[in-house]
């Protein structure tokens, strides 16, 4: 497949981070998102991008994690029940005794994903079209991590929020992969050609698999929600459009699980 000649690449821009509105959890108003459980707090203490506001852990934890703790910790642990941690969570959250409340990370733009491909031959980012639930979110964040992808990129509108339930399914890829939000998925798909990537949607309906299609350059991979797929306009987006091998016995896969599949496929092709 010829590959598109891209233009000079614009210079990453410095943007003020986005103002979250405060939100009401448990008893208090709180700034920032909670991350639960070791992975997710971990991944964010070594993420010299993350702000921490507080950091709450069982005294069973703060022996358990004693090391990690003292070495990356920027403030004081607060030893607290696990029910204290418990009332700050969304329920049902697995916390294993250690919590983060922490500033929401800086934003990261279409722009900078092109600057970081400008000197690759190959690269993939992950485009997903309206996917709203957080847990498939985390999901493709963790594969996209797990299988070097440069970023993920979601519309402002339509997708779920940096939140406890997202950085948990993510388990640490939160703090690794960007997650980019724009408010026109249209013009930064037109924006990823200009940088020099192919765009190329998955959909069941698709002529070719996309080991058929035998994609290389630097690809854009979207994605639409279970059930209602890829919007007309983004299809319309879109240089090619690929699906999955399946046998038909059912008409379609989770959104994180088809993900995971396409990501290791490119590797595999490479």
């Amino acid at each position: 497949m010829a590959r598109r000649d891209p233009p000079p690449s614009p210079s990453p821009k410095a943007h003020p981070p986005k103002q979250k509105a405060a939100k009401q959890q448990g008893a208090e108003t709180r700034k920032g998102v909670w991350l639960a459980g070791i992975h997710a707090v971990a991944a964010a203490l070594e993420n010299p991008r993350r702000n921490f506001l507080r950091i709450l852990a069982t005294a069973e934890s703060a022996r358990s994690h004693d090391a990690l703790l003292k070495a990356r910790a920027p403030i004081g642990i607060e030893i607290v029940a696990k029910n204290e941690i418990e009332r700050h969570l969304p329920d049902g959250a697995v916390h294993q005794g250690l919590a983060a409340l922490v500033d929401y990370l800086p934003p990261t733009h279409v722009e900078d994903l092109i600057e970081a491909a400008k000197d690759k031959t190959d690269a993939v980012i992950v485009i997903l079209d309206q996917v709203t639930d957080p847990h498939n979110v985390g999901a493709i964040l963790r594969s996209a991590a797990a299988f070097g992808a440069l970023g993920v990129v979601v519309p402002d509108r339509h997708a779920p929020e940096e939140t406890t339930a997202l950085a948990k399914s993510a388990s640490g890829a939160l703090e690794r992969i960007p997650l980019v939000r724009v408010t026109n998925l249209a013009r930064a798909l037109d924006d990823l050609k200009k940088g020099g990537f192919w765009i190329c949607g998955l959909a069941a309906d698709a002529p070719k698999t996309l080991a058929q299609a035998k994609l290389d350059g630097k690809i854009a991979l979207v994605m639409g929600a279970e059930g209602e797929g890829l919007r007309r306009l983004t299809r319309e987006s879109c240089d090619h459009m690929v699906k999955l091998p399946m046998t038909g016995d059912m008409e379609s896969l989770n959104v994180s699980n088809a993900a995971a599949i396409a990501l290791y496929e490119f590797v595999r092709l490479r």
